[in-house]
């Protein structure tokens, strides 16, 4: 069943075009991968897709009864909602039951709107709904849910959009990087979910392991053209290369040919005959084909790097902590020439923190760390590129120099260093700000290494690059004779590029595996599930719905546990606050006393309401 389809659209800004006549169709049941390069339009056909953009010319038709969903890079939510509001505001039937249910919980002493809420979560069957719905969000951290759409971070919003579609379960999912902003945990979890369920998926992703374990097919713009391959990335990869070989054959072909067909043209006499104007005709088909060798325009890295000397960062003994919060706990580590290091864990566990402390962007505690004299850093960080109002790509590089030194003693001119970085002479002259997203990380990069480091530290390098950019960086960094540091959570270019792991767990502790990735994931379940994962989610075993009809509790009990429930994490989010204000030097002495009367009353609720539950949950289970 055809679900969707983008019939010969075109789309030109202004003298540019970024593509003609394209056409695609999405069918049920497909889980389709779209790969392009940066600047060739990708985020443009998505919006397109969406109705959010308009194309010069073609249409874009969708089957009537079908219900999609568009995740893209910037959440559009609303801020003054929490997360809770913002799951129950969309017009999913079954989450507005479960709603009024919730609210029956919160008013006790209706039995009757209770009794009606609680025959509409049967008869809707909106437990087993509600049960998956909590396992996604705890997948995905979200499980605070009173705090308000504007106290979230950036990822917090992209992890609640991705909730919100998942939960409503649409019959077309249009993902533009659903991979970023999220852990390695939650990309695993994730991919897992979509490889398993019968969801129709169209993607933008640089994320190849993704590719590789959820599509199905593989759609790609390549020099103006689509191509369509049905099956993963590892078949797309050999049957891309087959058609690259195919088509340099021909052209080929083509050459030796309009090499013979050109020297009989110039001895042609000038009487024409209808045989030889056929030939004619025929001529400049084969010059058109003879002339038409791909352009790969690839990017071209290459570095001068300072040399280095025997001494290259020692870390002693690193404390740093912020508040109650420990990031490291007597971390001490001494680096080697030409290491190679990969560094993951859980967002929130001071990863960035330990880059900041390595490159002295922050101090430590205590202990200190050490830097070679030779030693030149070059950081790549999650911020990006700081451009001032008005400034030029090409005003970007020349701060540097109109003239970079390359190895040997060359030199290289600010504009033919961005050629080699993809950016052509009137790309060059574009105001920064015009720049898409990969394009801005493509020039990022560029001002990193043309400072020629010798230890160089990537965060998060592969945000917004393409696949072939990706290619090539990897390939660079595999010759890069420095030290090498990556934060990443592309699982497959952390394997193509580190010899080594440090695991942030949390909590100060800091692992040191040796091997790549994939290695520590084998590891890892290798080993028995520890109790916590084990115990994580209650719900994941049995229903709320089970757990009242298997429960010894009478009508009125259920309701109150249910109830208790909730107060307790109100209660506990409460004094979770206070306790920040308190943590916060700036609070002022008069409201000292007061919020710690509020605070030990909220502790008194908080045991009564906790020996209340226990004794419940002792009774449900006797």
């Amino acid at each position: 069943m055809n679900y969707l389809s983008v019939e010969n659209i075109s789309k030109s800004f202004g003298e540019r075009v970024l593509f003609e006549n394209i056409s695609f169709g999405i069918n049920k049941d497909q889980k389709i991968a779209f790969i392009a390069k940066n600047g060739t339009g990708k985020t443009t056909i998505m919006n397109i897709i969406n109705g959010i953009d308009e194309p010069d010319s073609g249409k874009v038709v969708m089957r009537k009864e079908i219900k999609m969903a568009f995740l893209s890079q910037v959440p559009d939510l609303q801020d003054e909602l929490t997360i809770e509001e913002s799951i129950f505001a969309s017009d999913n039937p079954i989450l507005k039951v479960i709603e009024e249910y919730e609210q029956a919980l919160e008013n006790p002493a209706d039995e009757e709107a209770y009794q009606r809420a609680f025959d509409k979560m049967d008869q809707f069957n909106a437990w087993d709904f509600e049960t998956q719905f909590k396992q996604i969000l705890f997948k995905l951290k979200l499980e605070d849910f009173k705090l308000k759409v504007k106290s979230l971070s950036g990822g917090q919003k992209k992890r609640l959009s991705l909730a919100i579609i998942l939960i409503n379960r649409p019959d077309l999912l249009i993902l533009d990087e659903p991979t970023n902003h999220l852990d390695l945990e939650m990309i695993e979890w994730l991919e897992s979910y979509f490889a398993k369920e019968n969801i129709t998926l169209f993607m933008v992703t640089h994320d190849r392991f993704f590719l590789e374990r959820v599509c199905n097919e593989i759609i790609e713009l390549d020099n103006g053209k689509l191509y369509q391959y049905k099956g993963n990335y590892s078949y797309y990869l050999e049957k891309k290369e087959q058609r690259i070989t195919s088509e340099n054959a021909s052209i080929d072909k083509a050459q030796n040919l309009f090499v013979k067909e050109l020297d009989w043209m110039r001895r042609q006499p000038k009487a024409r005959t209808t045989k030889s104007k056929s030939r004619q005709d025929d001529f400049y088909v084969i010059k058109e084909k003879a002339q038409s060798r791909r352009k790969e325009n690839q990017v071209e890295l290459e570095i001068n790097m300072e040399r280095m000397g025997s001494k290259v960062i020692e870390m002693h003994k690193l404390v740093k902590k912020f508040k109650d919060k420990v990031i490291l706990d007597s971390f001490s580590y001494d680096f080697q020439r030409g290491e190679r290091v990969g560094i993951i864990g859980k967002n929130g566990t001071g990863k960035s923190t330990f880059l900041n402390l390595l490159t002295g962007t922050i101090a430590p505690d205590a202990g200190k760390v050490v830097t070679g004299d030779t030693i030149k850093i070059g950081y790549y960080t999650q911020s990006g590129i700081n451009p001032k109002p008005g400034q030029k790509v090409i005003d970007i590089i020349k701060e540097y120099g109109e003239y970079i030194p390359l190895m040997k003693g060359r030199t290289i001119s600010a504009g033919q260093l961005l050629e080699r970085f993809l950016f052509d002479r009137k790309k060059q002259h574009d105001y920064v700000e015009k720049l898409s997203g990969g394009e801005l990380k493509r020039l990022y990069l560029c001002t990193v290494l043309i400072q020629n480091p010798n230890f160089l530290i990537l965060d998060e390098p592969t945000n917004d690059l393409d696949i072939v950019t990706l290619n090539v960086l990897e390939n660079f960094l595999l010759d890069y004779p420095g030290c090498l540091i990556v934060v990443s959570h592309d699982r497959y270019f952390m394997d193509k590029i580190v010899d080594h792991l440090f695991i942030f767990r949390g909590e100060g502790q800091i692992e040191d595996f040796p091997g790549n990735y994939s290695d520590f994931r084998s590891y890892e379940d290798s080993i028995e599930p520890t109790k916590k994962e084990l115990n994580s989610v209650n719900t994941e075993k049995n229903s709320w719905k089970q757990q009242q009809v298997q429960s010894g509790l009478s009508f009125a009990e259920q309701k109150e546990f249910q109830k208790t429930e909730r107060e307790i994490k109100d209660l506990e989010f409460e004094k979770s606050n206070i306790e920040k204000q308190f943590a916060d030097a700036s609070i002022a002495d008069a409201d000292i006393e007061k919020k710690a009367s509020e605070l030990q009353a909220i502790i008194k609720k908080l045991e009564a309401k906790e020996e209340r539950w226990f004794e419940l949950s002792a009774k449900m289970e006797g």
